[in-house]
């Protein structure tokens, strides 16, 4: 199983201009699916004079998740193309949202089809492109000397602790990349007086 993907690092934008309309597109990282709805009712307050508000996404690892959306323009000229450069460059967790100001002059399914992708690569192009592991994510409980033994199998495999509850009983929440995953349960189980589960 491949357990890397591709997303993008921070917010991006990018510009297409088509006879007086203006694409302004945004490529955006996301986590979830509500994290989306709430992202489009907030560019669509913000951009609340634009003829069009379009956009489509893309989630989880296994890029399974996905949508488009034409907000009123003819149907499939609009989102398919934004998730069309999606797709090309390979990225998922990402919503690129394209708003459109209409010029005045209508551009037809072909010339709506063109300025959409080229808006969304735009703002695809100028993005920091990032690679990221799938990772699983452990709670370990163990007492306070067993410590040493504990930090040592994190050190060596590569984990990361990203929550810690540190006194006499002790829990600590890691991430460690799925590959890896049952290997370090396995190692960390053999401690005795170690419980270890996998969130």
């Amino acid at each position: 199983m491949d357990d890397t993907y591709k997303t993008i690092s921070a917010i991006s934008e990018g510009l297409y201009k088509e006879k007086g309309s203006r694409f302004i597109a945004f490529a955006i990282p996301v986590k979830s699916v509500d994290e989306i709805r709430d992202i489009v009712k907030d560019y669509r307050k913000r951009y609340y004079d634009a003829r069009h508000v379009c956009y489509a996404y893309m989630l989880g690892a296994g890029r399974e998740n996905f949508r488009s959306n034409d907000d009123g323009e003819p149907s499939g000229t609009a989102g398919r193309p934004i998730l069309g450069q999606i797709n090309s460059a390979q990225l998922t967790n990402v919503l690129v949202i394209v708003v459109r100001y209409f010029g005045g002059i209508l551009l037809g399914t072909g010339g709506l089809l063109t300025a959409y992708k080229e808006a969304a690569a735009n703002a695809i192009q100028q993005a920091g492109i990032i690679e990221k592991t799938v990772d699983c994510v452990l709670t370990v409980e163990f007492e306070y000397p067993l410590m040493n033994a504990v930090m040592q199998i994190i050190k060596e495999m590569d984990a990361q602790i990203t929550k810690q509850h540190v006194e006499y009983n002790c829990m600590l929440e890691i991430s460690i990349r799925k590959r890896d995953c049952a290997e370090f349960y396995d190692k960390l189980n053999k401690i005795d007086g170690v419980k270890t589960s996998v969130l």
